[in-house]
């Protein structure tokens, strides 16, 4: 694919980033993109492996390998470098409807096992060959409002509209049922919009596509919390389904002493509050201006709450690690085609080392202590350094304190240690079980309820958006199924 010779003739060229320093002064995406000739050059290293996993999405070494919505990858590279990008984008669109998530959020599952990487060191830019196809497709108006031709006369309520509850409305309203997706927020996304800052995911973007959706016929209703103020009975009643998208959104906390010290947050209330701030042009609920930060676990959510506070002014930061430092290359043990299992320096990192002068990252530590004054606020934390540690029953490696601490100054405390699974309230209104891992019982996306489905990270825990994704395509055509007797999706 792309040209014969091209993974040897062009060196791997992405977009270039403003200056870290620079771009603390605004929440904005951060990235100057190659022009469309340069595009087109990079499309043209695409190999003709035979084997193509980076469209795979196998499941190897505990990871997934490859794109799991099975993005046909070779096709539309070949297809850019011939300068032939309607084509290629109708090919992407075949497999992923909501690329303009995907090419600014996925950590690129695609390139990590990308032939051309492990035999030349530097994998295609497949995440940004796939921006400039759906990009390319909005400029040119290729990305318009096509409404099914003809209705089913069935209804279907999807409850949430993160990035499952989006792709799973978009397919069954194709399919022409009536979809309505009730949302608790304000404004439709999920995660998209409240769990992922701008400077990686600028909320236009967001936007843009629920209004081709709306044009589509998906109806969406903001503000409505359904289980608590919205009755689960009477969804049940007005609709011949029910999708449940909600997310895993049950932070794991911490039980520690002076854990209620004003000043210690869950990151995703962070995050939420200043996203809401930037939407209303008002200040936000939360503010780490003026302030020392501690973010409490490392992962995506960690480095966002890193790139905001910077954002918004904090005099100093630390990051708490509680896994030892990952390698700087693969192990034996971690060989391609599997996720490389290495350490990844984020933007949110290389920014505070500009401000800073150093990696806020300390790891194999964890928080033992919050300190706070006698109005309740909090001034410090106790921080415990910790060793790994085989379990003799279990042999699996453990993290235990080996007696060293230090204390570090701090006003305020950002827990991202990740997620115990999806807030239960919602499953327990409609009668669905949950699983020992807080998630909803499932059997391909059918719950025990009857006509109640469910997906995305509620159904499989806290993931990717492409997973999300994926789930929303898949479980689109197990309600069509059960809706029609038969699925075309």
């Amino acid at each position: 694919m792309g040209k014969i010779t091209g993974f040897m003739d062009y060196p791997r060229k992405t977009s270039t980033e403003t200056e870290p320093l620079a771009r603390l002064e605004n929440y904005n995406e951060f990235h100057a993109w190659l022009p469309r000739e340069e595009q087109q050059t990079q499309a043209g290293r695409c190999m003709d492996c035979g084997v193509p996993f980076c469209q795979s999405g196998l499941m190897l070494g505990g990871a997934a390998s490859g794109c799991p919505l099975h993005n046909l990858i070779p096709e539309w590279n070949e297809l850019v470098w011939r300068g032939k990008w309607r084509l290629a984008f109708d090919r992407l669109r075949a497999t992923n409807r909501f690329a303009e998530f995907t090419s600014r959020v996925c950590p690129a599952l695609c390139e990590a096992a990308c032939t051309c990487g492990e035999v030349t060191g530097s994998p295609v830019s497949i995440r940004e060959n796939e921006r400039a196809i759906v990009e390319m497709g909005y400029s040119k108006g290729w990305v318009t409002a096509d409404p099914p031709p003809a209705r089913t006369g069935k209804s279907v309520a999807v409850i949430g509209a993160g990035p499952a509850g989006l792709a799973v409305a978009d397919y069954l309203n194709k399919r022409g049922h009536a979809v309505t997706v009730y949302e608790r927020e304000d404004r439709p996304g999920g995660l998209l919009m409240y769990g992922i800052p701008n400077m990686k995911l600028e909320k236009q973007v967001v936007e843009r596509r629920v209004k081709i959706m709306q044009a589509e016929g998906v109806e969406f209703l903001t503000g409505m919390n359904v289980g608590r103020t919205v009755d689960a009975a009477e969804v049940l009643a007005h609709h011949d389904a029910v999708v449940l998208c909600c997310g895993a959104k049950q932070p794991r906390d911490l039980d520690v002493p002076g854990r209620e010290a004003e000043g210690v947050y869950f990151a995703v209330d962070y995050l939420t509050s200043v996203t809401k701030a930037l939407l209303s042009g008002g200040p936000a609920a939360l503010t780490a201006e003026g302030k020392n930060v501690l973010v409490i676990g490392g992962g995506d959510t960690g480095n966002d709450c890193q790139g905001t506070a910077l954002r918004q002014g904090c005099a100093g930061l630390l990051a708490l690690e509680m896994m030892p430092e990952p390698p700087a290359g693969r192990t034996n043990t971690n060989p391609w085609p599997e996720w490389p299992r290495v350490k990844k320096t984020d933007y949110g990192q290389t920014e505070c080392a500009a401000r800073f002068g150093q990696d806020p990252r300390v790891y194999q530590t964890t928080v033992k202590e919050f300190l706070k004054d006698e109005a309740g606020h909090l001034t410090g934390a106790i921080i415990a350094r910790l060793r790994p540690e085989s379990d003799p029953d279990t042999g699996r490696t453990r993290m235990v304190p080996t007696g060293e601490e230090f204390e570090y100054p701090c006003q305020l405390a950002l827990i991202a240690a990740g997620f115990t699974g999806c807030e239960s309230y919602t499953a327990e209104a409609f009668g669905v079980p949950l699983t020992a891992r807080g998630c909803t019982a499932a059997q391909d996306y059918t719950t025990p309820v009857n006509k109640v489905f469910t997906c995305g990270d509620m159904r499989r825990g806290q993931s990717l958006v492409v997973w999300a994704l994926r789930e929303g395509r898949d479980c689109a055509a197990r309600v069509d199924q059960y809706l029609m007797g038969y699925t075309n999706l």
